[in-house]
């Protein structure tokens, strides 16, 4: 505690530790934590202007040198093809979304080393469609590895409307502060995924009937984070009140990546396609379209009909779609990938040194189940693991050392369980 009298304990005169001087009643004097020592107000202010000037004189500004976020240098930027490279060890297929993403990224750590010019890089937000299992959310986290920036990863199916049960819109940027150790300067150069985008669409067909505090509400609140402005973002998340402390974050530098589903939209994307080839050629038109997979003709007025509003749209330049995956496609994220689930389960059990193999025609029976339950890659872990399940619970009890799993063992398993 701070001290104005002249005395210590007893008659003892207490004098600041540093000038030695005693101060007159109206000084203040900060003890140590140990109350052996004193500090005056005038010491204070000498070292503060001391710190100040040595900070500068490092480049600093004012900041200790180790807290200062610097831009990468354009000789160190990971070129387009050397991510997607990166990403082809994990992510099997999408061509286009990596191409896109790789771009992105690039042109992210490029703006970040832009020098002031008549010349402003501005950046382009994406938004990726693509059914369940088909890589969005396993994009974002392999892309996470190999970046230099702050990352992070958000749900928006907790947000809602300030005011409302739920997550406020700003607590979007609480995970990448986290992600940046709360050094605001860098987390305003990173880059944040929002997934599960498609949960937040407009629930009527008509703007503001009800109000849509989970929808259409939330959609407007995203629309100053993703353009760029001054966000005040409560530093432990959850909900902002008046006497709490703010942390000001410009989001003009952030990128923004949105994922989603969009279960259904392929609805929209025929029935536009349908309606605008009439007439003569309707026919020719027609047997040109791809209707396996409609997503690679999808254009922004299809998610304007899903329900996202032209606003948000418009904040999302880059557009990109991913295929549905193919029997080849799944046969090849069993087996190829480093973290390929085969090869997972096979670290499983060498940890307790069982050799598993997995015969080829149990592969193909794999593949075959997944693409009838039309789950996508999520839909192989789930039958992998159900065929496994007896044999994780009974081989570590044993003494065997090697294990091999037929399509006999793996038909029977689906059928023990229902599924087959």
């Amino acid at each position: 505690m701070a001290k104005k009298n002249n005395t210590g304990g007893g008659n003892i005169p207490v004098k600041c530790s540093f000038c030695g001087k005693e101060p007159s009643y109206n000084d203040v004097l900060v003890p140590s934590p140990l109350g052996e020592a004193y500090i005056c107000s005038d010491c204070v202010e000498q070292i503060e202007g001391l710190l100040k000037d040595y900070f500068q004189d490092e480049g600093g500004k004012g900041k200790k040198p180790g807290k200062k976020s610097q831009a990468p240098e354009t000789d160190k930027i990971p070129t387009p093809k050397e991510i997607c490279d990166f990403l082809d060890q994990y992510v099997i297929g999408q061509e286009d979304a990596k191409k896109y993403l790789s771009v992105a990224v690039y042109n992210h750590y490029k703006r970040l080393a832009q020098e002031a010019d008549e010349v402003d890089i501005e950046k382009s937000n994406i938004i990726m469609v693509g059914p369940t299992g088909t890589g969005k959310t396993l994009l974002a986290k392999t892309i996470a590895r190999q970046l230099d920036v702050p990352f992070a990863i958000v749900d928006a199916t907790v947000l809602t409307e300030a005011g409302y049960v739920g997550e406020d819109i700003e607590s979007l940027l609480v995970r990448l502060l986290q992600a940046a150790d709360y050094d605001v300067e860098k987390a305003e150069k990173g880059i944040v995924f929002i997934d599960e985008i498609d949960k937040i669409a407009r629930k009527g067909d008509n703007p503001s009937i009800t109000r849509d505090v989970s929808g259409e509400g939330v959609q407007q609140g995203l629309l100053k984070l993703l353009e760029g402005s001054v966000v005040n973002v409560p530093p432990n998340g959850g909900r902002k009140h008046p006497e709490q402390k703010m942390i000001a974050v410009d989001t003009k530098n952030i990128l923004f990546i949105c994922g989603g589903a969009f279960d259904g939209i392929e609805r929209k994307i025929a029935q536009r396609l349908n309606t605008h080839v009439v007439g003569f050629t309707g026919n020719s038109v027609r047997d040109k379209v791809d209707s396996d997979n409609y997503l690679k003709y999808i254009a922004p007025q299809d998610l304007k009909s899903f329900g996202l509003i032209p606003e948000i749209i418009g904040r999302l330049p880059v557009l990109v779609h991913l295929d549905p995956l193919d029997r080849t496609a799944l046969l090849k994220v069993l087996t190829e990938p480093k973290n390929a689930i085969i090869r997972q389960y096979e670290k499983l059990f060498a940890m307790d040194g069982v050799k598993l193999t997995f015969a080829p025609e149990t592969l193909d029976f794999i593949v075959d189940k997944a693409i009838e339950y039309k789950l996508g890659a999520r839909g192989l872990r789930t039958i992998v693991e159900t065929i496994m399940i007896d044999a994780m619970f009974e081989t570590p009890s044993t003494d065997v050392k090697e294990l091999t799993i037929g399509r006999e063992f793996a038909e029977e398993k689906l059928k023990k369980a229902y599924i087959g």
